[in-house]
């Protein structure tokens, strides 16, 4: 069994993104973003995606639509919909978020958004296949 108190591991983590979990239709993850920084504006085919906000403020980008986001808020991407979160507050935007079915290599870790771009430009991020 797997047992996260996620909201302080999600904290303690200064990474751009950590995998924590990846099982055969699912995925966690959590993720740090610096003020100012962003996910960056994409989209997952074929894969959901649950967001939820432990701490700092920023800005979702869904579908065309712009709303804050806080410590406690979830954001629902479905498959197939263009998105972006933006760190719009002093602190960092702390999040965890559950991918179905995996987005991202089993047990990676970037330390920053530049790290992780590389990463998936060089095709080292491809999720475990079945």
């Amino acid at each position: 069994m797997e047992h996260f108190t996620i909201a302080t591991v999600a904290e303690k983590s200064p990474d751009f993104r950590r995998v924590l979990w990846t099982g055969e239709h699912t995925q966690l993850v959590i993720m740090t973003i610096p003020p100012g920084g962003e996910i960056g504006e994409e989209v997952h085919e074929g894969i959901d995606q649950i967001l939820t906000f432990v701490s700092g403020t920023g800005e979702a980008r869904v579908a065309g639509d712009k709303r804050e986001v806080v410590a406690g808020d979830l954001v629902v991407v479905p498959s197939g919909t263009k998105h972006n979160f933006v760190n719009t507050g002093p602190n960092p935007l702390v999040l965890y978020t559950v991918y179905g079915p995996p987005e991202h290599a089993d047990q990676a870790v970037h330390h920053t958004k530049e790290e992780a771009d590389r990463a998936e430009e060089a095709g080292e991020d491809e999720p475990p296949t079945a």
